[in-house]
């Protein structure tokens, strides 16, 4: 908390608010620590999806495959670019886009992947790397979920042409209101995205781009600076209590997937079951609070009418079944040990 009021004050004295020193700084250090050439900080995660889509210089109504099981802002970025979504089934073991399901969803029209980083756990980046540069598809990773997370020792965000982050307060590496960055290697899309998040215009009064207002103020630059030192200290600790669930829930339970080569940073942990519903009932009755990621599926969310078609059977499973435990650095490992001792305390009968 010192820290954080230390820089809040830094912040106030200078009478510098938007696009100063604080923001450059936090640019540099979260570049260098995800191992990129640019960060570009914006206002949101999901500015940061719709500025790179556009960024990309897409033909206008481009098809970009997504996740069918994404949180929405992916696909409201997609269509806010001005491009139609296509819906891509998951692996039911990880909540990630399926590799083995995109050639049918491949259309004349297809352009672009964006891929979701669900839960903290990086998609299968080896298999849809091979599948993109096959088809000579651009590639964005929407990473709100991932702050660190890794397939092999490539951070997420950089897999791609640009890896977009969401710093909402709840998040990893969370500031304290609405931001978000891009990172990219392409020096052009980094000079673009520079002008683009400010009315177009790197040049006070003259504008390059038809632009928006998504500029990263100083005070969430300084906060996310102090985070991001303690990032790797806060994602082993939820780590930690990503093992004791591991270790003390039950067998009924359909636990998250672990692979060798992945290192997930549980943004959440998500167990599933056929009753779910019921379970969180019981587990509320006991005095725990859990979550729903998430009670809709897209193609059944009323803004969602005439844009995306089809079944996903799927992704309904899996909004019908997931449920998401406590694990914030809030909570300590005696209270993620009781959360499992009362999810064994359901009757599965």
């Amino acid at each position: 908390m010192a820290e954080l009021e230390a820089a809040a004050a830094r912040v106030i004295r200078s009478g510098w608010y938007v696009l100063g020193q604080e923001v450059s700084a936090f640019e540099a250090e979260f570049a260098s620590y995800v191992g990129a050439r640019h960060c570009i900080g914006v206002a949101s995660g999901l500015d940061a999806l719709i500025l790179s889509i556009e960024a990309l210089d897409l033909p206008r109504g481009s098809d970009i495959l997504v996740a069918s099981n994404t949180y929405i802002a992916t696909i409201l970025a997609i269509v806010r670019a001005g491009h139609k979504p296509v819906l891509v089934e998951p692996e039911l073991e990880t909540f990630n886009m399926d590799p083995g399901r995109l050639p049918q969803a491949m259309t004349g029209n297809t352009r672009a992947i964006c891929v979701t980083h669900l839960f903290g756990k990086a998609c299968r980046m080896d298999a849809i790397g091979t599948f993109v540069c096959a088809h000579g598809l651009k590639v964005l990773e929407d990473c709100a979920q991932s702050h660190g997370a890794r397939l092999g020792a490539q951070i997420t965000g950089t897999f791609g042409d640009a890896g977009c982050f969401s710093f909402y307060p709840t998040k990893n590496l969370g500031a304290i209101g609405d931001a978000g960055a891009i990172v990219t290697d392409d020096d052009g899309l980094a000079e673009r995205l520079r002008h683009t998040r400010n009315y177009g215009s790197k040049q006070k009064y003259v504008n390059r781009y038809v632009g928006i207002n998504s500029r990263l103020d100083e005070l969430q630059g300084a906060m996310l600076r102090v985070k991001l030192r303690h990032l790797d200290a806060m994602t082993a600790y939820k780590r930690a209590l990503a093992e004791v669930y591991f270790a003390s829930l039950p067998a009924w339970v359909v636990k998250p997937v672990r692979r060798p080569d992945e290192y997930d940073v549980f943004h959440i942990y998500g167990i599933r079951h056929p009753r779910r519903d019921a379970l969180r009932q019981h587990l509320l009755d006991h005095g725990v609070k859990t979550e729903i990621h998430y009670p809709i599926p897209p193609h059944r969310q009323d803004a969602m009418c005439g844009i995306l078609a089809g079944s996903y059977p799927v992704a309904e499973e899996l909004h019908a079944t997931e449920l998401s435990l406590p694990i914030s650095i809030g909570n300590g490992v005696d209270e993620v040990r009781r959360v499992a001792k009362v999810v064994s305390m359901f009757s599965t009968d």
